[in-house]
């Protein structure tokens, strides 16, 4: 649906210093699906979702939305946002205060400049996007009056009148309160998902990217590190970055001792003994990684394991009870392990403790 080749956006920060916002990224996805670029602040994810809507002028790159190119530097081509078949919700919202629910959602059709809609057109379509984000009757409510996750609806509305081809959403949910994000979250892919409508999510929280996506693109530094499944991203991190920014993980040092390529397995030697593990990027025999592994994965128990690989003892030093898990932190000796177990098998601080993990479940990572 869409194509982004080898775009790249520069800034001039204070002190005259040139910041690659985008680093010659390269980006596409099938049509329906959702798409969802993940990264902390500034590491160029926002400025990729304005250059697509047309927002920002790359310096260089090509953009290519449903067969039409909207944007080629090299030939100097540049289609304004209007007419690139997008429809866009921003973290703010942007609802105009004065204007009812209706008026809202009828504004992008009144200005629209590729053609002209009629009176009974916009009536049609106004009451069909609200009807899409559960807001019909609220057609005369002045938009100041509506909740919080009202306004977010309204900006859905807004933003899907014109039927476009892609959605741009910018952490469209960062303004709600937790309980009311998380339900917002189930309707929007319940809404994506029904509509079949390509969507682009920006947003620098994990959860929403791994509750949302059909497919992440994790950013840092103006380029994608990597992409993959939300499974793939979460359970076959390729790098310390992207490990420890999707989730929580634990690192163990350790040196790569020997290498098994058709599977995709490796044995490391740690201080904690030795640890059969899986691995995204390729590793030699000799090379120092860092042994990753997810503190839901790794098992406690007062006995220790039975082959004595992926293993080590420890001592708890802190527990915090969370409901449907508890969490641990180990004193393992070299540095503190972090733990999420279910609460049925108590442990208490002070006591020694064995700790396990599927080779499975831990990943090497280059260090």
């Amino acid at each position: 649906m869409f194509a982004i080749e080898n775009l790249r956006m520069t800034f001039v920060a204070p002190g005259n210093v040139v910041v690659n916002a985008v680093d010659g990224i390269s980006l596409g996805i099938g049509t329906g699906k959702l798409i969802t670029l993940l990264g902390p602040s500034g590491c160029g994810k926002t400025t990729t979702l304005r250059c697509l809507a047309g927002l920002e002028r790359p310096e260089s790159g090509k953009i290519v939305i449903a067969d039409q190119t909207v944007c080629d530097t090299e030939n100097g081509l540049f289609v304004p946002p209007s007419d690139r078949g997008i429809g866009m919700v921003f973290q703010s919202y942007a609802i105009w205060p004065h204007m009812t629910v209706f008026e809202n959602v009828a504004f992008p059709l009144r200005v629209a400049r590729d053609r002209k809609y009629s009176a009974n057109e916009i009536k049609e379509r106004v009451l069909r996007s609200l009807d899409m984000v559960r807001m019909s009757g609220y057609e005369t409510r002045p938009a100041t009056q509506l909740s919080g996750g009202q306004q977010q609806r309204l900006a859905f509305a807004r933003g899907l009148v014109r039927e476009p081809q892609i959605l741009l959403l910018d952490e469209p949910l960062s303004n709600l309160d937790a309980k009311l994000r998380e339900q917002m979250r189930v309707e929007l892919k319940q809404l994506q998902t029904r509509l079949g409508i390509t969507t682009v999510y920006v947003t620098h929280d994990q959860s929403e990217a791994l509750a949302l996506s059909d497919e992440i693109a994790v950013f840092n530094f103006g380029k994608i590190i990597q992409r993959g499944t939300p499974q793939e991203i979460y359970r076959q991190p390729k790098s310390q970055f992207v490990a420890d920014f999707i989730g929580s993980a634990n690192f163990i040092k350790g040196r790569v001792k020997d290498v098994q390529v058709a599977d995709h397995t490796t044995l490391v030697e740690t201080g904690h003994g030795l640890f059969r593990c899986i691995f995204g990027q390729a590793v030699t025999a000799g090379q120092d990684v860092l042994v990753s592994a997810r503190p839901e994965d790794l098992m406690l128990s007062d006995k220790p394991p039975g082959d004595g690989f992926n293993a080590f003892t420890g001592k708890i030093s802190h527990r915090v009870f969370l409901g449907e898990v508890v969490d641990y932190l180990v004193d393992a000796g070299d540095g503190e392990v972090r733990i999420r177990s279910k609460p049925e098998a108590e442990f208490q601080i002070g006591q020694v403790v064995h700790i396990g993990v599927s080779p499975q479940k831990c990943v090497a990572l280059p260090s």
